[in-house]
């Protein structure tokens, strides 16, 4: 099942405090950037993260969950109506994510 544009269009809504939130579409999921660096993506209307450690350690209960068949586990973000959290979560996950790739010539 592909994600929904309303799902997506929510959760950039919830974010939007945060300056450089971007996304692109893949095969009928989206894939979630914050300041270029991939924090997770919008999966089966579900907001997943990478599981890097100051997300496992801000939601400790979440859920690990598969975005896709074949793809590593990402923690489902449950809290999405709190901006906040959102926000907080966001920036905590920032220096742990890894830089962009540079693309090739």
């Amino acid at each position: 099942m592909a994600s929904s544009k309303e799902y997506l269009d929510f959760i950039l809504e919830q974010l939007s405090g945060l300056d450089e939130i971007s996304y692109r579409a893949m095969m009928g999921e989206y894939i979630l950037y914050y300041r270029a660096k991939i924090v997770g993506g919008i999966y089966d209307d579900r907001f997943l993260v990478k599981p890097v450690a100051s997300a496992v350690a801000m939601m400790p209960d979440a859920d690990m969950e598969l975005p896709y068949e074949g793809a590593k586990e990402m923690l489902l973000v449950d809290t999405v109506e709190n901006r906040e959290f959102l926000e907080e979560l966001l920036n905590a996950m920032y220096d742990e994510l890894p830089a962009p790739k540079k693309k090739k010539k």
